[in-house]
């Protein structure tokens, strides 16, 4: 019989920072850390002394692989003056931060730690495209590598099972895209900060500019129609469903629940966090859910006590429009089969009754792997704290949101719940 999970203690998120995202020329991975690092530092109320924090745990899934550089739990400890303290790298692809997070939270719940800090990077700009491709193609399990069966593929394949089985199109993906684009612009530290039709009407002025032949989208959707300007990349995912090459850094610190007042009067507590692991795709029961992704969720109700109607306001691992339809259905929000018809009927937008991806998403804010479980808190932690500005949510009494991360094919899946009280 499985016995019910609970924490030796409670653990709080008293400060939080994350980097500009996009892709920089100009900025290294240290860079990046130390923009996250200096603003979770300006962001504790009561102020914190850095030399107080006793463990970093710091997600990057391969720098290795994107800039011939590993090892990168000391390379920050020293970077932040942390050394010689300990410093303890984690890798799950895309969810690398977020297991962070998880072993952050454990080192306190065991009363080993007080204080630790938590976080993650990437930097993926320095290599051509299809040698990120291939970098991140390491996540994928080795059948599905050696078949070439890369993410957009994955995706497309995902997409194209969940059409068949529940009548969902393609101008349903473009919902998904449409609100994304819109919310980012909102968002100063996203990537891509432009909504659909700016980018549709800013190609029509060039075309005038330029006397050429002016384009004739009546709006977004024809805009996305459109293969010259949104070509295929695995069907039915096209340009404008996939989430851009990114660099970027995130960072949280935690503290023992007993001693937040020390450093806030609005700390935010960590009240469910779960984690599951999947198979690839070619030995999955179905390809119309993520089986990681449930197990997580399980393991983050039971901890918490709390349903999924209990979450109001969500950041998922939309690396492809697909995701953020299927990702929902897994953790209760909507019923399977049901995901795409939330967005269509604007549930997921800023104003609707289950806000999705507020930030603009993996697809618009940005998708540097190893720093984006902890942006996604960021993200939560903002809004909780009535701190989003023009993005924030109308929610009255906004008291719980909730973040999931997903790596690889579903083989790392990690769902994290926090609470303002």
């Amino acid at each position: 019989m499985q016995r019910k999970r609970k924490l030796g203690r409670g653990v709080a998120v008293v400060g939080a920072g994350m980097s500009q995202f996009g892709m920089f020329k100009d900025k290294n991975s240290k860079d990046l850390f130390a923009e996250a690092f200096n603003e979770m530092l300006s962001s504790v109320d009561k102020g914190v002394d850095p030399e107080d924090i006793e463990a970093l745990y710091l997600g990057n899934f391969t720098n290795d692989f994107f800039i011939h550089q590993a090892h990168w739990g000391p390379i920050i400890s020293d970077l932040i003056g942390h050394t010689p303290k300990p410093a303890t790298r984690t890798e799950g692809a895309c969810a690398s931060s977020a297991l962070a997070l998880r072993e952050g939270v454990f080192a306190i719940a065991s009363g080993f730690y007080d204080m630790v800090l938590v976080g993650g990077v990437e930097e993926m700009s320095k290599l051509p495209v299809e040698k990120v491709t291939e970098g991140l193609a390491l996540a994928t399990v080795p059948y599905e590598m050696e078949a070439g069966f890369t993410f957009p593929g994955v995706f497309g394949a995902i997409a194209t099972a969940y059409f068949e089985r529940y009548g969902a199109t393609r101008e349903h993906l473009m919902n998904v895209t449409i609100k994304s684009h819109n919310n980012a612009p909102l968002n100063p530290k996203a990537q891509f900060k432009v909504s659909i039709r700016d980018i549709m009407n800013s190609r029509i002025k060039r075309a005038k500019d330029k006397g050429e032949a002016v384009p004739a989208w009546r709006d977004e959707k024809e805009f996305l129609r459109d293969p010259v300007v949104n070509p295929v990349v695995a069907w039915p995912m096209h340009l404008y469903d996939c989430c851009p090459i990114s660099d970027g850094a995130s960072c949280m610190l935690l503290v023992a629940e007993e001693i937040a007042e020390n450093f806030t009067d609005d700390p935010l507590h960590v009240i469910g966090i779960g984690q599951g692991s999947g198979r690839g795709l070619h030995a999955a029961d179905d390809i119309t859910y993520f089986e990681a992704t449930r197990y997580a969720a399980k393991e983050a109700y039971e901890l918490s006590g709390l349903k999924p109607e209990d979450i109001q306001i969500a950041e998922v691992h939309d690396c492809f429009s697909m995701a953020e339809i299927i990702h929902p259905e897994d953790l209760g929000f909507f019923k399977p089969g049901e995901g795409y018809k939330a967005v269509e009927e604007g549930l997921t937008a800023l104003d609707g009754s289950k806000p999705i991806n507020t930030s603009g998403g993996l697809k618009c804010k940005g998708h540097p792997v190893g720093a984006t479980g902890i942006a996604q808190l960021y993200e939560i932690w903002r809004q909780l704290r009535g701190e989003a500005g023009e993005r924030q949510v109308p929610i009255k009494d906004l008291r719980v949101g909730a973040a999931h991360n997903l790596g690889g094919t579903g083989g790392t899946c990690t769902f994290t719940i926090l609470e303002r009280r």
